[in-house]
């Protein structure tokens, strides 16, 4: 059976994503690969559809209990023989799995890095046939990923122990030049085929909304009540914000549970079952929630704080709409972020192996990655464009279904206002002296603060000639002269510097503009507008509830979470085509031979049903 036949047979596509088949190729053909492809690209595919056609058990290495729970439920929903070996399997469990692989059972086992050196495994391993060794979220084996996990350094001598060299592959969502080489190197990986496919997910709309802390709650509790019933994720920096907004949405009669690092394992595992089985529908989490979650009906991703880099963000807000379904990621942005961001960077690697230096090093890249995350969540360009270009990919300057394309914009002449900020940083200058944002717009708007009067400031020729703007304002204007070049930021001390880009600007008296978005009047509500091409389908929402219901009955028996039986993307699918033959059910998208067996009959009932009493 080829790959295109496997595809059909037990995952119930026509066709491969971008990316999957040149890897699956290459696998099938003996060579290491390498995939960076973003959350939702169907990493998952370019490992299991070699599995299938290969003879022998796959190994795949993943640290996420959470997505090994998810992936074996939906394989062997799928009918894939697949097993997972993680701290969450009691002993007797464990040993079970061992037999099955033993004795030939399995197609794909799933391992956590830390039980791969296990005497119990190895020994295991040795007796079997093993023609692929699949790595997934790879970037945790380098120092300078977003994630490292020491663990992730004992994949390279598992490897080794094997009486034969499997095929060995490689998966990340982000990664950069510097990330990828580490993979190569420290797993092993024999001149590799590497993909990194398109970062765009076309479904997703992305927008940012300048939020003040006071209004914040309020802002995401409006966001919520847009969306009731369908599922949400909320991420906080911290958990005592995760405890904070928890509380605040329940006080609203909004469903929501609380998952963080500092609750114990079992509330932890509960909040996320709650979420995963439909029994709340917004989790609101940190960054420790979400990554192998495969719950594909998560319609929104709120960040009520600022993440730290982009690749967190994206990795994150790629969460929603996996099913290809449209989806909403806002950020809701406030200064008071970057401080908690900053602390949180200066802190982080303290207790590292690392040298001095190469904390120092690192320290400097996650500030670099900061700016850029602040740059995102103030510019007034195209989203979409900003995060593609991050990346390295070229893309259109306007994707026309970004919060920032589709909002009312005022275009001010700030040619007066820029000189005048130039200015006072030279002015400091001259003086010796050098300052941050906070002083350098306390100085323009005339502020009588005890570091500027003691320092003598006030009697800077540039003091108080902005003082009819507010020091938020000329904040504001400071950070859009960053990001066009005219001003540079020193990374440790936050101190303002003139670039050569500045001095041209003043000699070359052009006029400089700020595109600045209108300001809705509550400061609150705000509705997202998506295009239609990017729009659900409409559907009958009868018929729609009814395929609901049949799928949690049939979910509930089998103890699997309802998007295991089929995403709601194949349900839409279903109303679309109302199949009343096994023949058309086969048509439906994520409908398989196993699936159509095992569920056909009981949904072409009800469309006849609901057929049967539209006639009447």
């Amino acid at each position: 059976m080829d790959k295109t036949e496997l595809l059909k047979k037990y995952f119930g596509h026509d066709e491969f994503r971008p990316g999957q088949s040149e890897i699956i190729d290459h696998i099938l053909a003996g060579q290491d690969c390498l995939g960076v492809m973003p959350t939702g690209a169907g990493k998952s595919m370019c490992y299991q559809i070699p599995a299938l056609a290969m003879e022998g058990t796959a190994i795949v290495i993943s640290p996420l209990i959470s997505l090994m729970k998810d992936q074996v439920e939906s394989l062997i929903q799928a009918g894939v023989s697949a097993a997972y070996i993680n701290s969450s399997l009691e002993t007797h469990e464990y040993f079970s799995v061992l037999d099955m692989a033993s004795a030939g059972e399995l197609k794909i086992l799933y391992v956590a890095p830390e039980r791969l050196l296990s005497e119990g495994f190895l020994r295991m391993c040795r007796g079997l046939k093993i023609p692929l060794v699949a790595v997934d979220e790879a970037h945790c084996v380098s120092h300078w990923g977003q994630d490292f996990r020491p663990s992730y350094l004992k994949i390279a001598e598992f490897v080794q122990s094997l009486p034969e060299r499997p095929v060995l592959a490689a998966f990340t969502a982000t990664a950069t030049d510097i990330v990828k080489q580490d993979i190569v190197r420290i797993l092993g990986l024999n001149q590799p085929f590497a993909v990194t496919t398109g970062f765009d997910r076309a479904n997703l709309y992305f927008e940012v909304r300048p939020t003040e802390q006071r209004d914040k709650d309020a802002v995401l509790l409006n966001i919520l009540r847009e969306i009731p019933g369908r599922s949400a994720i909320v991420y906080c920096s911290t958990r005592k914000n995760v405890d904070y907004v928890g509380k605040f949405l329940r006080l609203n009669k909004i469903n929501a549970e609380c998952y963080h690092a500092g609750l114990g394992d079992a509330e932890r595992r509960q909040a996320q079952e709650d979420f995963i089985y439909d029994r709340c529908n917004v989790i609101v989490a940190t960054n420790a929630f979400g990554m192998g979650i495969d719950k594909s009906d998560v319609a929104l991703v709120v960040h009520y704080n600022m993440p730290k880099d982009i690749e967190s963000y994206y990795q994150e807000a790629g969460r929603a709409g996996r099913d290809g379904s449209p989806a909403r990621c806002i950020l809701l942005y406030c200064k008071g972020d970057v401080r908690t961001a900053e602390f949180i960077i200066e802190h982080g690697h303290e207790d590292s192996e690392l040298s001095p230096e190469e904390q120092e090093e690192l320290l400097l890249r996650d500030r670099e990655r900061l700016r850029m995350m602040t740059f995102y969540s103030t510019t007034t360009k195209c989203l979409r464009h900003f995060i593609l270009s991050y990346f390295g990919e070229e893309s259109e300057r306007s994707c026309g279904h970004c919060g920032n394309c589709n909002a009312e914009m005022d275009t001010l002449d700030i040619t007066v206002e820029a000189q005048k900020v130039l200015s006072c940083i030279y002015r400091l200058k001259q003086r010796g002296r050098s300052g941050g944002k906070v002083l350098v717009s306390g100085i323009l708007c005339g502020s009588e603060s005890e570091q500027i009067l003691s320092g003598g400031l006030n009697t800077l020729s540039t003091y108080g000639i902005m003082k009819e703007y507010t020091q938020t304002y000329v904040r504001e204007l400071i950070e859009y002269l960053e990001r066009q070049g005219f001003i540079s930021t020193e990374p440790e001390y936050k101190t303002l510097a003139l670039t050569p880009a500045a001095d041209e600007l003043v000699k070359s008296r052009r006029t400089l503009l700020m595109k600045r978005p209108k300001r809705a009047k509550s400061g609150l509500v705000q509705t997202t507008f998506i295009p239609a091409e990017v729009q659900e389908q409409p559907v009958d929402p009868e018929l729609m509830q009814r395929f609901k219901e049949l799928r949690k009955k049939l979910a509930d028996t089998l103890g699997v979470p309802a998007y295991v039986v089929f995403p709601d993307a194949s349900l839409r699918d279903m109303c679309a085509k109302m199949p009343r033959t096994k023949e058309e059910f086969l048509t439906v998208s994520g409908v398989g031979s196993m699936k159509a067996e095992r569920y056909g009959k009981k949904f072409i009932a009800v469309v006849e049903e609901y057929l049967k009493q539209k006639e009447n």
